[in-house]
């Protein structure tokens, strides 16, 4: 595949047949799905919205209608957008329609799931996206509340912002902090960074939205980050909806070379659109029984909706307090995945860096602490997590197929 990512558009209102449709793209190196359209009506304002090399069409469970909608949208951007279709409907007439409107490649389920494979990597090797930035998304979750998540996310993309020659080159990457937790997020206090313009702003924008616009709403932090900040009302904030979301992160994504996600804080709509879209996602928990319970929940919540967890990390925060915690090798067992980062246990100079709106890199730059969030930053950079020869991802349960796409 293409080191560049192939980014595709999903059309399908077949909410059944989501999971495995998504668990196969998800599979494929390089595939960012970064949007899932359940009405073809909407397909149209998806594509001013979203930038995308592929549009891939599950036409069920009315081809015909479906293909009405979607035909004359597929003939506009045939040349810059490959369009592939799939139905269980062996109509002649629909596959001649199909390739006069102008799509690459029709599929009739069940097929083998190589066959879409091969065409998402063709796609890939063509370098349809040879020309845009390939940013990459970094959401940071937390396994329970109060672990620390928002500590990781801001001083994580502080430090990605410190290296150099990171991609062979001199200058250091462009890396943007976004606060997903609309209500209560803390990233600006963290940072003390005083927003004019918010996320609210870039939401507004109803199609796909310029550098300029960018670069006037973030927050630039003396670090090198830039930071997008929550709406500053609750009220603001409830008329975000998870499209308006995504649209924004695939914006930034063609602007920044690492996007860090404080969040998403619920397994919602956003957060699915997220976690398609993204290519490491780290989980924050401690050795704690709710956070490791929680932590075992979002990971089959996230395997059950087909989502790729090779791509999860786990970190633990404050690893080394003594006294009635939990032993690291029984946590992995029960998750059935190595802890990747350890970040040694020193309350006192995280909260120093809280109460005075610094990350560690200004408040306490020689800390152990800040080291251990150097090390993280240096290996996502370089795509080589220490935990990527550690134990596999646990098993999940056999799942009844949904629908018959492969044979």
């Amino acid at each position: 595949m293409s080191s560049r990512p192939v980014r595709v558009i999903v059309v399908n209102a077949d909410e059944e047949a989501g999971p495995e449709l998504r668990a196969l793209l998800l599979s494929v190196e390089g595939v960012k799905i970064v949007a899932e359209i359940d009405e073809p009506a909407l397909l149209g304002r998806a594509l001013t919205q979203f930038p995308a090399e592929v549009l891939l069409v599950h036409l069920d469970p009315d081809p015909h209608a479906t293909m009405e909608l979607i035909a004359p949208l597929v003939t506009e951007r045939k040349e810059r957008l490959a369009a592939i279709g799939m139905t269980e409907d062996k109509d002649a007439e629909l596959v001649v329609r199909a390739m006069r409107a102008g799509m690459r490649e029709f599929l009739w389920k069940p097929f083998p799931p190589e066959q879409l494979t091969d065409i998402l990597r063709r796609l890939g090797n063509e370098g349809t996206a040879a020309t845009q930035r390939a940013g990459r998304l970094i959401p940071v979750v937390a396994g329970c509340g109060g672990v620390g998540a928002t500590t990781v996310a801001t001083n994580l993309a502080v430090e990605l912002a410190q290296l150099r020659s990171w991609d062979g080159g001199t200058e250091p990457p462009k890396v943007a902090i976004v606060d997903l937790d609309f209500r209560f997020g803390q990233v600006a206090m963290f940072l003390d960074a005083q927003a004019t313009y918010t996320i609210a702003e870039l939401c507004d924008t109803p199609e796909h939205i310029e550098p300029q616009m960018i670069e006037r709403v973030m927050v630039k932090h003396p670090t090198g980050v830039h930071v997008l900040a929550i709406p500053h009302d609750v009220e603001q904030s409830q008329r975000i909806s998870a499209a308006q979301t995504a649209g924004v992160l695939a914006a930034l994504l063609e602007h920044y070379d690492f996007v860090v996600l404080d969040g998403p804080v619920r397994l919602d709509p956003t957060a699915q659109a997220v976690f398609s879209m993204t290519d490491i996602y780290l989980i924050v928990l401690q050795l704690l029984v709710p956070a490791v319970r929680n932590t075992d929940r979002l990971l089959r919540e996230l395997g059950r909706g087909g989502y790729n967890l090779d791509q999860v990390r786990l970190v633990c925060n404050r690893f080394g307090r003594e006294g009635g915690f939990l032993e690291p090798a029984d946590v992995e067992a029960t998750l059935g995945r190595s802890i990747t980062w350890s970040l040694p246990d020193d309350w006192k100079t995280a909260v120093t860096s809280v109460n005075v709106g610094a990350p560690l890199l200004e408040s306490a730059p020689k800390s152990k602490l800040r080291a251990a969030f150097q090390d993280m930053a240096a290996s996502i950079a370089r795509r080589t997590p220490a935990a990527d020869a550690g134990k596999p991802a646990a098993k999940e349960p056999a799942r009844k197929k949904l629908i018959p796409f492969f044979s």
